[in-house]
């Protein structure tokens, strides 16, 4: 309970959330790797797994030499960029060692969602004379959405956390806290990184789980058809009384 109230009593000190090494810079920093990365891997992991998810060949070639690629240690590439050229260049030999980390479960999740698109579903769009791009984009990323955004939660998750590597090269990063813990023998501030690392990977899933279910385009099919059903149909609709009385017998 000591080092739990000494963290607290570290998070909650003003002082350590201001300037170029307070929180607040760091989790700019990480947030900047985060998205790089990520937008990166999607940028090219999914075009491959879409296409061939829909033809159905290749795919099972390119998933297990991404797969094998998770057996690679992401420090070992890391260290292995920083001696290249590359290494001269900023934030790029993280940035492209964590990409190479984020691709293998991007690509896994939209290959396998492209083919467990129901078949029955894909023929008969493809009988309607659907084209390959129309099938794509109507009927198999509709299916394959809910497999699609579980790897992009998986790849974001992983590269928050892995990301704090970037720090043992001397990049940004809230890596950079847990690492200045050690070297000043701080348990308090390496458990208070190691806190925030993993409070910020909780509200990157909470934040694409929420995007996942506002974006969902079977979702939105679903709402349309019952705003239709709430709506009268037009044969329905409130006709006059007929007259009776003495008024209905004068006519």
């Amino acid at each position: 309970m000591g080092v739990i109230s000494e963290a607290w009593t570290w998070l909650t000190t003003g002082s350590h959330w201001s300037g170029t090494d307070g929180v607040w810079h760091r989790l700019g920093q990480h947030l900047y790797l985060t998205v790089a990365c990520l937008a990166i891997s999607c940028a090219i992991a999914l075009p491959v797994a879409v296409v061939l998810g829909h033809i159905g060949k290749g795919g099972a070639v390119a998933v297990n030499i991404s797969n094998a690629g998770r057996a690679v240690p992401t420090f070992a590439v890391l260290v292995l960029l920083l001696l290249s050229p590359l290494g001269t260049h900023g934030d790029w030999p993280t940035i492209v060692a964590l990409v190479l980390f984020a691709i293998p479960p991007l690509l896994t999740n939209a290959y396998v969602g492209m083919r467990e698109a129901d078949r029955e579903v894909v023929e008969a769009a493809r009988g309607m004379g659907m084209t390959g791009g129309q099938l794509v984009a109507r009927v198999e990323l509709p299916l394959a959405y809910p497999l699609i955004m579980t790897g992009v939660r998986s790849a974001a998750v992983q590269v928050v956390a892995t990301a704090t590597l970037a720090a043992l090269p001397g990049g940004g990063g809230l890596g950079r806290i847990i690492t200045a813990g050690f070297r000043v023998t701080d348990t308090a501030q390496v458990v208070a990184g190691a806190v925030l690392v993993a409070a910020l990977a909780l509200t990157v899933e909470g934040v694409l789980v929420a995007l996942q279910w506002l974006l969902d385009p079977m979702r939105r099919r679903r709402v349309r058809p019952a705003a239709a059903e709430q709506r009268p149909p037009a044969d329905q609709t409130p006709k006059a009384p007929a007259l009776t009385g003495a008024a209905g017998r004068s006519s």
